[in-house]
């Protein structure tokens, strides 16, 4: 936006001597500034009424407007089913950069925002070398002996030095927190006792949530909490790794018709919200509103939102939840061509920046995997199905039937970059692979249950997916069944080899790399204690999980061949793709029936780097998909005069060495394994 644009003045601009304030809304009839008491922010010390203006921008001047200063706003206009306006509302400014509880409301902060960066740029992780791990602040740091207890559960103990070197140690590069946006808990939550742990309930767009800062930050104000989660960013980026913020920007914590007013609905109801021509809100987001994107003022809401963390705040990243809600268009159909999803990739603003789409919303037509523009990169929940039931499912059903219901070649897919689902021009890496995440089982409750166990969350077991994919190994839930555990074990190293292993970005769940628990909760939202946090008491086998992980994402970081950027093409030569040759256990290539046939799930897939800015490089990967013992005849290429094996998920522990092998020798396969080979001349 030019700086012509009347939406440019929005927010609070402020100066040692005052400031001036900013607020859209194109239904009131009168808005006024509220500057509270520096010591009792419950008394009002000036009210100054704002003018209206160009494109409903209503502005005033203020000398109170100054760093420190504690603020709200107050609107008055139209009744009718659209409107929600209240005279005596003290609301937040939609642009506040920090808050400050009082009593049952709230007030805004006009922060400094002065920081000393040290000289510290972002990392800049190619998106083919990116692993993502996603954590909570709270839960990653909550229990861990080595972090001063004062820095517990804060940003300042996701900075910590012993933080920071789990993370290096397992080699992932940027780190996906749960949403940090200020947020509050839903009103059904509160009257059970419950909270809203996840934190996906915004208050606020530009707000660090100050729970999350150590209680002496919180003590000494909002400039204090935001220059913790600076020096967070700062202290992350100095040791190479990228903050990715989950963000929600597609409803807001208002709620539905009986939710609180804070900021948006008591401003202009009628511009924010999507709503019917009776007033009742139209909800594709599940939570009771869904933001209007289809108006200008909520889109530069937005922009703005995100050009202040990746600017101001370093951010590297965005995973949009929701996304499709941002993409609908005023007949409510999605479109990849929306003006809000072109607005974020075209701005210069945030160039550079990653952007991950959650591709699906609960509206009509709400699932668009593979839909999202170029630019984009997407989670791909194809390609979490897929494997779940390849490892998990089938195998339960080949127990209980005596054949697996499918074959190999919708995994191949999945594997390669899923082509099927992503154009040639966005090619691979728009995929955000994933086995878990926060919302579901985590990766050792997904080999440990069959079902939910969800009645803690207080509404019977109903909430949470019926659709986990899982597979118990004949024990629902803990079992001291040494052969059970190690079935499991064995699961979990071959779903984290899949993952890490397959072309696309490949995302990770904090606590699967050690096998954290949440006793087969899938839906533990509302859980803000041990049941979710991050426990740092392991035993020797989930150290031993914790040294595969690393292993294979080092592996991974060795061969350029597991992470293509583009899509190959038969017969050509494509610069930072891989050609790809797929044979079956014989060595032989694979037939067409061979693909889908439930008694064919062996398959070799050689991978060939197309050196671009990384040396040629070859891998060979093995997998077998039955509770069967079998050999393999390690394929014959032209180019390939032999076969290092890097990796076996029959194996417990980090292999000491390594063993050599020729094309044509045979191999044996335990049941149900993968093995990574690196091929050479």
């Amino acid at each position: 936006m030019s700086s012509q644009d009347p939406l440019s003045s929005l927010g609070v601009h402020a100066q040692p001597d005052g400031g001036s304030i900013g607020v859209y809304s194109a239904s009131a009839t009168g808005v006024e500034l509220l500057v509270f008491d520096a010591d009792d922010p419950n008394w009002l010390s000036e009210r100054v009424p704002l003018d209206a203006g160009d494109d409903h921008v209503w502005t005033a001047r203020s000398e109170h407007l100054r760093p420190g200063a504690r603020y709200s706003i107050r609107c008055s206009g139209p009744t009718g089913p659209e409107h929600h306006f209240d005279e005596r509302a003290a609301l937040i400014e939609p642009y506040s950069r920090g808050l400050l509880r009082s009593g049952t409301g709230w007030r805004s902060v006009v922060v400094d925002g002065g920081f000393d960066w040290g000289g510290v740029a972002k990392p800049h992780v190619p998106r083919d070398h990116t692993v993502v791990y996603e954590a909570h602040v709270k839960g990653l740091t909550a229990l861990n002996p080595d972090i001063p207890t004062e820095l517990r559960g804060t940003y300042a103990g996701m900075a910590h030095p012993a933080t920071i070197e789990h993370l290096k140690r397992l080699g992932v590069t940027s780190v996906e927190l749960l949403p940090v946006h200020a947020f509050v808990s839903e009103q059904r939550l509160s009257r059970l006792g419950l909270t809203n742990y996840w934190g996906y309930n915004t208050l606020n767009f530009f707000t660090p949530h100050a729970p999350y800062a150590t209680k002496q930050a919180q003590a000494a104000g909002a400039d204090a909490v935001l220059r913790e989660f600076k020096g967070m960013v700062r202290l992350l980026h100095e040791a190479g790794l990228e903050v990715i913020l989950d963000v929600v920007y597609n409803h807001t914590a208002e709620e539905g018709e009986n939710g609180p007013t804070t900021s948006l609905r008591g401003i202009d109801n009628a511009t924010y919200y999507r709503m019917n021509a009776d007033g009742s809100y139209i909800d594709t987001t599940g939570v009771g509103n869904t933001v209007n994107f289809g108006e200008h003022a909520a889109r530069r809401l937005v922009l703005d939102s995100l050009r202040y963390w990746a600017n101001d705040v370093q951010i590297d990243g965005f995973r949009f939840d929701l996304a499709v809600t941002l993409g609908r268009d005023e007949t409510g159909a999605f479109d990849n061509d929306h003006a809000l999803l072109t607005a974020i990739t075209d701005d210069p603003y945030l160039e550079g920046v990653k952007l991950i789409a959650e591709p699906w919303d609960i509206g009509p037509d709400g699932w668009h995997t593979g839909g999202f523009p170029d630019g984009w990169s997407e989670w791909n929940d194809r390609y979490r199905n897929r494997v779940r039931s390849f490892w998990l499912r089938d195998i339960a059903d080949a127990r209980a039937n005596g054949s697996a219901p499918t074959g190999i070649g919708s995994l191949a897919t999945r594997l390669a970059g899923s082509s099927n689902l992503f154009s040639p021009e966005r090619g691979p890496l728009a995929s955000v692979n994933f086995v878990t995440a926060h919302d579901g089982f985590t990766l050792a409750d997904l080999v440990a249950y069959d079902q939910k166990h969800n009645l803690g969350n207080g509404e019977s077991n109903r909430d949470g997916t019926d659709d986990n994919r899982s597979f118990n190994h004949g024990v629902e839930g803990q079992t001291d069944d040494e052969g059970v555990l190690a079935a499991r074990r064995k699961a979990a190293r071959n779903l984290m080899g899949t993952l890490l292993l397959s072309a696309g970005i490949p995302m990770i769940t904090a606590g699967d790399e050690y096998g954290r628990t949440q006793s087969g909760n899938n839906n533990a939202y509302c859980h803000d204690d041990d049941l979710t946090w991050y426990r740092w008491d392991w035993d020797e086998r989930q150290h031993d999980f914790a040294a595969i992980t690393a292993q294979l994402i080092r592996l991974r970081s060795e061969n350029p061949a597991l992470r293509p950027v583009r899509f190959g093409k038969f017969g050509e030569s494509v610069p930072s793709a891989s050609q790809l040759d797929w044979y079956d256990a014989g060595g032989g290539t694979m037939d067409e029936q061979d693909w889908d046939s439930p008694q064919n799930r062996t398959l070799q897939f050689l991978a060939a780097s197309t050196p671009e800015f990384e040396e040629a490089n070859r891998i060979l990967l093995v997998l077998h998909g039955l509770e069967s013992e079998t050999v393999v005849t390690l394929p014959s290429h032209a180019e390939v005069g032999g076969y290092t094996l890097l990796w076996d998920s029959a194996e417990e522990t980090v292999a000491e060495g390594t063993s050599e092998f020729a094309p044509g020798n045979a191999v044996p396969m335990g049941p149900t394994s993968m093995k990574l080979f690196r091929a050479h001349d």
